[in-house]
C-alpha cells in the first residue's frame, strides 16, 4: 500500500499528499537460525557411511568447519585449493571472491579425497558425481539428508544451509570468534547479517547461570 500511494503521489501525480508517509511498519522479529550443537556435529561426522564415504565426509567436514554456501562448495575447482597455503578460494554471492583458511580437519579430508578417492580424470571440479562430472546441488543435499538420517538427526530440520549456520555458531560460541572476523569468513556483505549469531549467546548465559554451584535450591533450617 505504501508503494501504491508513492506511485499515486510521485509518479502519476493523482494526489498531492501521501497519507501513508507517517505510517510505521510493524517490526518482524528475525528467527534465530537452526543449527547442530557441538555434540550433534560430532555425531554426524562419526556416522558418515556411504559408497563414497571419503567424498561425503569431506563435503560435510567443509560445511561444518568453513560455513560455506552450497553453491560455493559445488563450484570449487582443484585450482582453488592451495596445499602450500592451506587455503580455498571461494566464489560467493555476486561473484565476490574470498579466501578461506583451512584447519587440520579440512586439509586432511581434502587431501585424502583428492589423492586416494577422486578419480584421476580431466575434470576441474573438486567434488565429482558417480558419473565423474561436477556434483550438483541436489546431490549434495541428498548426501547431507542421508547422513543426517544415519546419525539419527533427520528430525531437526537441518539442511546444507543449516550446516553453514552450525559452523558460524560453533565458531562464535566455542571459538570466541569476533563478529567482524565471522563476517569475512562467511562472506556476508553486511555485519547486520552476522549479528544474528550474537543472539545465540543467550543460551550460553543460561547455561552459565545453571552451572553455578549455588543454582540448586538449598533446604533451609527449620526454626
Amino acid at each position: 500500500m505504501k508503494q501504491f500511494y508513492v506511485y499515486l503521489c510521485q509518479k502519476a501525480k493523482l494526489i498531492s499528499n501521501n497519507p501513508l508517509d507517517d505510517l510505521e511498519l510493524p517490526h518482524i522479529n528475525q528467527a534465530l537460525p537452526k543449527y547442530l550443537s557441538l555434540e550433534q556435529s560430532l555425531e554426524l561426522l562419526r556416522n558418515i557411511d556411504s559408497k563414497n564415504q571419503v567424498r561425503d565426509y569431506c563435503i560435510i567436514t567443509l560445511f561444518l568447519n568453513c560455513g560455506m554456501r552450497l553453491s560455493e562448495l559445488v563450484g570449487l575447482n582443484l585450482s582453488d585449493y592451495s596445499r602450500d597455503n592451506r587455503t580455498l578460494r571461494v566464489l560467493g554471492k555476486g561473484r565476490k571472491e574470498r579466501i578461506i583458511y583451512l584447519n587440520d580437519a579440512c586439509v586432511s579430508a581434502l587431501d585424502e579425497y583428492i589423492d586416494t578417492t577422486r578419480p584421476h580424470v580431466e575434470q576441474t571440479a573438486i567434488f565429482l558425481s558417480a558419473n565423474k562430472t561436477r556434483i550438483n546441488k541436489r546431490r549434495v543435499q541428498q548426501i547431507v539428508d542421508e547422513q543426517l538420517q544415519r546419525a539419527g538427526l533427520s528430525n531437526l530440520g537441518i539442511t546444507t544451509h543449516k550446516l553453514r549456520h552450525t559452523a558460524a555458531t560453533l565458531m562464535y560460541q566455542h571459538g570466541g570468534v569476533d563478529t567482524l572476523v565471522l563476517k569475512d569468513i562467511l562472506g556476508h556483505k553486511s555485519i547486520a547479517t552476522t549479528e544474528i549469531y550474537t543472539h545465540l549467546s543467550d543460551e550460553n548465559i543460561k547455561k552459565a547461570m545453571e552451572s553455578n554451584p549455588l543454582s540448586e535450591e538449598i533446604e533451609k533450617k527449620k526454626k
